[in-house]
């Protein structure tokens, strides 16, 4: 008997028309590193008595089905950004189109999304999926991947796929050495790394229902924080946490073919850091910022995808 093998799995991904339900078409072939989607039904020890020192048998608990996706920053497969921010704007009769995502949404589209083993077989089809949280680090050098944490209605598990034979898309991947951050305009240098995590904070609609699954998941207040850690030159982000004041942090990744993903925090708070020395190595602060709506803008955050795909 053939063995499942984790390098033949397979994830597709389709947006729901109607939350919870599967489309029958439309799914596109997704990269991915890893994941940890999935759902659970726990079990609930009986707590009855007069039976004897023996339990009675165990009832089920409700569905709980979510997990993380590690995914890359890639050009053409970036369906996170409208699963985070909702459908964007998109201009360009033709490419390279640009895309623009806003932070602010009141309500955020359902994916189903299939993963599949062909070898088992085992093709696992999760509906209703809203993310919750996707972040992502800028480093020097390393694998650039992100993480989208994922909240699901339900589990629907066959042995073939119900998502067909999905497009494909070209993978043109971004890399740490294609990545830059800029502050209020000009480049911000010495830093060595940079965290950034956006999360939509999901309510569960935990309705009474029959087969035991949430309703859906409505985005509640939205959080958009992260770390830089720099090397301790100059006294200018300092200054800023001490003033309280905020600066415009940009974080952008461009390839030579042309496509670019650009992500704009627009109004960032930094605190006073703690400043060691702890030897004759370089001094290093770390800032854990935190981002707010922009009174002008109107909104915390604005991501830009430039690549040759015509809608999202």
């Amino acid at each position: 008997m053939a063995r499942a093998k984790g390098a033949r799995e397979l994830m597709a991904l389709a947006f729901d028309t109607v939350y919870g339900t599967p489309p029958v078409s439309g799914f596109t072939g997704i990269p991915f590193a890893s994941t940890t989607l999935g759902a659970e039904q726990p079990l609930l020890n009986s707590e009855l008595l007069g039976y004897g020192r023996d339990p009675l048998a165990p009832i089920k608990d409700a569905v709980t089905a979510h997990g993380d996706v590690v995914v890359p920053l890639d050009a053409e497969a970036f369906f996170w950004l409208k699963a985070a921010f909702g459908t964007p704007t998109a201009t360009g009769m033709e490419a390279p189109y640009s895309h623009e995502f806003q932070s602010g949404a009141w309500s955020l589209p359902g994916m189903s999304i299939e993963t599949g083993m062909p070898e088992a077989p085992r093709h696992a089809v999760y509906s209703g999926c809203v993310l919750d949280q996707f972040s992502w680090q800028m480093q020097r050098s390393g694998l650039l991947t992100a993480t989208a944490r994922l909240v699901a209605q339900g589990e629907t598990v066959a042995r073939t796929s119900g998502a067909g034979t999905p497009a494909e898309l070209k993978l043109k991947r971004f890399g740490h050495f294609n990545g830059a951050i800029t502050r209020n305009g000009s480049a911000l240098g010495n830093v060595v790394s940079a965290e950034i995590t956006y999360a939509n904070n999901l309510d569960r609609i935990e309705a009474i229902r029959s087969d035991g699954r949430i309703d859906g998941a409505d985005p509640s207040m939205a959080a958009l924080t992260g770390r830089i850690e720099v090397r301790f030159a100059d006294q200018t982000l300092v200054t800023q946490a001490m003033n309280g004041e905020a600066c415009e942090l940009e974080f952008a990744y461009s390839l030579l073919s042309g496509e670019s993903f650009t992500f704009t925090v627009h109004a960032v708070y930094l605190p006073p850091p703690r400043i060691e020395i702890s030897g004759p190595q370089r001094i290093q602060a770390s800032f854990d910022w935190q981002a707010a709506r922009d009174a002008t803008l109107g909104r915390m955050c604005t991501a830009v995808l430039v690549n040759d795909i015509e809608d999202y």
